[in-house]
């Protein structure tokens, strides 16, 4: 039986890292069908995204690759693309991130199997639960969230979720669950930060005349909206925009941003790179 799998990998930047690689594949019958690499000369690090088939099992390739690892000084990753990825979202009160996820999952245009909606309200139950999928309502203050950000790792592990996806979820995580989901949790948010930060972005940002309004996707760090960007996407915006269009606008490229990166962090086309991501989009 053949299956499709990826290997991504990060090694110091020297020659014949691809030779190797591909010999490897080759050496073990696998056929490569897309590859992608890329050397970031500043870091002196090599990156690359390989997609092949295979009639060998993952255990018997990964063990390959693992004797391969150290003279390579290699950090790899293998998935198989028949297995998809077990994603918990995290939301507040705004939808229309989460219902466009959810859309695109059953559309089969979104490869992924979300487990479970957490939330701080209880407003998206009836949406969550019209498409069969579990609803947490975790209530938080500042005195119960160490508690509650307790229970969401319950929750994590419970469901065995490989990625927490924050769809507007208006929380502020704390270092100590980031750490524990370093590199696990992607978040959306307007690109307006840090210049409108607080109440009534939109509305901040029309009294200025912007002129570009966008989204950005990108993974949680303890740094709070900073860490490394996956996907951004802006539209062009002018005098006879209210603060509502721009809101609607923004609503619109906020589901886009997020898909994308979701669907690229699944497909793992995604690599970190300190604090940036090399991003391998077909």
């Amino acid at each position: 039986m053949t299956s499709d799998y990826v290997l991504t990998l990060s090694c110091p930047d020297r020659p014949g890292v691809v030779a190797a690689v591909s010999g490897l594949l080759a050496a073990h019958g696998c056929n490569i069908t897309e590859s992608q690499q890329f050397g970031d000369r500043e870091a002196g690090r090599f990156f690359m995204r390989v997609q092949f088939t295979s009639t060998l099992g993952e255990d018997d390739l990964r063990a390959a690759f693992a004797g391969l690892a150290p003279d390579l000084a290699m950090d790899f990753r293998l998935h198989d693309l028949a297995v998809k990825p077990r994603v918990l979202v995290m939301v507040s009160k705004l939808g229309h991130c989460l219902n466009d996820l959810l859309y695109r999952v059953r559309s089969g245009l979104l490869d992924i199997e979300i487990i479970a909606v957490v939330s701080n309200h209880p407003d998206l139950r009836p949406l969550t639960q019209s498409y069969g999928i579990d609803y947490h309502h975790l209530p938080v203050t500042p005195e119960t969230k160490g508690r509650q950000e307790a229970e969401v790792l319950t929750l994590v592990d419970h469901y065995r979720a490989e990625l927490v996806v924050l769809a507007r979820y208006m929380q502020v995580l704390s270092e100590d669950l980031c750490g524990k989901l370093s590199g696990k949790v992607i978040n959306i948010h307007h690109s307006f930060l840090p210049s409108f930060k607080g109440a009534r972005p939109y509305h901040q940002a029309h009294a200025r005349g912007v002129k570009l309004i966008g989204a950005t996707a990108h993974y949680v760090t303890a740094d709070l909206d900073e860490g490394p960007i996956i996907e951004q996407e802006v539209a062009r915006v002018d005098h006879t925009h209210s603060p509502e269009d721009l809101a609607a606008k923004g609503r619109d490229l906020e589901c886009q941003a997020l898909a994308r990166a979701v669907r690229w962090h699944a497909e793992q086309r995604v690599l970190l790179d300190g604090h940036k991501t090399v991003v391998f989009p077909r």
